[in-house]
C-alpha cells in the first residue's frame, strides 16, 4: 500500500460512480481546481475503471463500484472513498493490504429527512388515495393525520438521525432515538439503548429505521420486534432492506395490524415486477432515491476535498469519516 503523502507530485486518483448519485466528471473537475498537481481519472463503465486503475492509489466509488476485478488491478491501492454512506461492499472484497477507508456519512442528511417527511406526511394523510381520486375525477375528504404531537422513534442515531430529528422538533414531534452507544444527541428529547428497542417501537406513532447494515444488524425488526408496534403505527424504512423483515411486515399490513409503512430498500433491488410488496395495501414504494438529490455532487465535494488534503499531509488518521472493516 502506498504511504500517504508519499507520491504526491505522481499521484493518481480514479473516480468510479455507478449509482448516479455524484458526477465523477464535474468530482474530477473539483479535485483539478483544489489539487492540480493530481492526476484525476473519471470512469462510467468497469472496463474504463480498468485500462486506468494500476496506476492509480486513491478510488472515489458508488457503494457497488468497488469490485474484486477492480481492487486486484490496483497494487498500490491506498484509500478508497465511498459518495455514499453504506460502505457493505467491502465485505465482499479481498484485500492484500487493507487500505484507509472512509465514506461519506452525512452528506445524505437533507435528503434523506425530506424523504422521511413526505413518506410520513403521505401515509398519515393516504396521499395515494388523493392521487387515485384524482385520476377518477372523485371529490372525497377525511381527516387528515398531523405530525404534529406524534413520537417518532427513529432507530439510528448518527447524523442523519440528527438531521431528522431536528427537522421532527420543528414539527412539533416528540424525538426518541434508539442507539447502540449514544446517550445523547442533538435534537433528541430522549435516546434509549438498543435493548429497549421494543420498548421504543410500542411508543412509537412513526418508527424510522436508519441503521446501517451490519450482522448484528441483520432482521433487526424482525416479525416480533414489528409486532411491538401499535396498530396506529407507520414504519418507515430509509436504511438497508434486509434489516426489516419483509415478509412479517406485509403480512402485518395485509392483517391491518399497522397503519401503514413505506420503504425505499428492498432485500433484493430493483424490487422484482412479480414481487408481492408492489400490491401491498397501505405501503408506499420508493426505488431506493434517499440519498439522491440534484446537486449531490455539490453536497460531498468539501468532504472529500477535506479528506484528500489529510491524505496528502501524511494523516489518515485526521480524515472524517473513517471505516474499519
Amino acid at each position: 500500500m502506498t504511504k500517504p503523502g508519499s507520491q504526491i507530485k505522481g499521484m493518481k486518483m480514479l473516480i468510479f460512480e455507478t449509482n448516479q448519485q455524484a458526477d465523477p466528471v464535474l468530482l474530477a473537475e473539483a479535485v483539478r481546481r483544489s489539487h492540480p498537481d493530481i492526476e484525476v481519472q473519471p470512469a462510467h463503465s468497469l472496463d474504463e475503471a480498468l485500462r486506468f486503475a494500476p496506476a492509480c492509489e486513491v478510488l472515489i466509488a458508488s457503494p457497488g463500484a468497488p469490485r474484486q476485478s477492480l481492487i486486484d488491478a490496483m497494487p498500490d491501492l491506498g484509500w478508497i472513498h465511498f459518495v455514499s454512506a453504506g460502505t457493505d461492499a467491502l465485505g465482499a472484497i479481498s484485500f492484500g493490504k487493507k487500505p484507509v477507508v472512509t465514506s461519506s456519512r452525512g452528506s445524505h442528511g437533507p435528503q434523506m429527512s425530506e424523504l422521511a417527511f413526505m413518506l410520513m406526511t403521505a401515509v398519515l394523510r393516504n396521499f395515494p388515495r388523493m392521487i387515485e381520486n384524482q385520476k377518477a375525477h372523485i371529490w372525497a375528504r377525511w381527516p387528515q393525520g398531523l405530525l404534529l404531537g406524534k413520537t417518532v422513534a427513529i432507530v439510528g442515531v448518527g447524523l442523519i438521525g440528527e438531521m431528522l430529528a431536528a427537522r421532527c422538533k420543528a414539527f412539533g414531534m416528540r424525538t426518541l432515538g434508539v442507539s447502540g452507544g449514544r446517550e445523547t444527541a442533538p435534537g433528541f428529547d430522549e435516546i434509549v439503548p438498543r435493548a429497549a428497542l421494543g420498548e421504543a417501537l410500542g411508543q412509537a406513532d412513526i418508527a424510522v429505521v436508519l441503521v446501517p447494515y451490519a450482522p448484528e444488524n441483520h432482521m433487526l425488526l424482525g416479525a416480533e420486534m414489528l409486532a411491538r408496534l401499535a396498530p396506529h403505527a407507520v414504519l418507515i424504512n430509509l436504511a438497508r432492506g434486509r434489516i426489516v423483515d419483509e415478509a412479517a411486515l406485509r403480512e402485518m399490513l395485509i392483517d391491518g395490524k399497522l397503519r401503514g409503512a413505506a420503504m425505499d430498500v428492498f432485500e433484493r433491488e430493483p424490487l422484482p415486477a412479480d414481487d408481492p410488496l408492489w400490491d401491498c395495501p397501505n405501503l408506499i414504494i420508493t426505488p431506493h432515491i434517499g440519498g439522491f438529490s440534484d446537486n449531490y455532487t455539490d453536497q460531498m465535494i468539501p468532504l472529500l476535498l477535506e479528506n484528500l488534503a489529510a491524505w496528502k499531509a501524511g494523516k489518515p488518521e485526521t480524515m472524517r469519516n473513517l471505516v474499519s472493516f
